[in-house]
């Protein structure tokens, strides 16, 4: 019976000790890094009128974002040439049509439309 008294007190006090021992240290965050996947401050995008606007605008987009490594060239390639397309109906005066087909290239590739 006291050694099961004398086996609880132990556990008793290693238990309050433990509760009065100090925190480990925080760890400290790291130093920040310099980041190439940050929009440069002086992006701006061509803008324009009509469907030559939007076209200037998406490619604007995917050139910057193949540059900060948010698009694999692979994709960029894709867009690129869906771009083409939109332009090419532009140039032919389908106006319409070419937004349509850079909006529909935006949803495709999970821009906003």
């Amino acid at each position: 019976m006291i050694a099961i008294r004398i086996a609880c007190a132990g556990a008793l006090m290693l238990a309050v000790a433990g509760c009065n021992s100090s925190p480990p240290p925080a760890a400290s965050a790291p130093p920040p890094v310099a980041s190439t996947n940050v929009t440069p401050s002086n992006f701006r995008l061509p803008g324009g009128e009509g469907c030559h606007g939007e076209v200037a605008n998406w490619q604007a987009i995917q050139d910057n974002d193949l540059r900060m490594g948010h698009v694999g060239q692979a994709v960029y390639n894709q867009i690129k040439g869906e771009i083409g397309q939109a332009a090419a109906a532009c140039s032919a005066g389908r106006d319409a049509e070419a937004r349509s087909m850079v909006r529909a290239s935006k949803v495709r590739h999970g821009y906003p439309g």
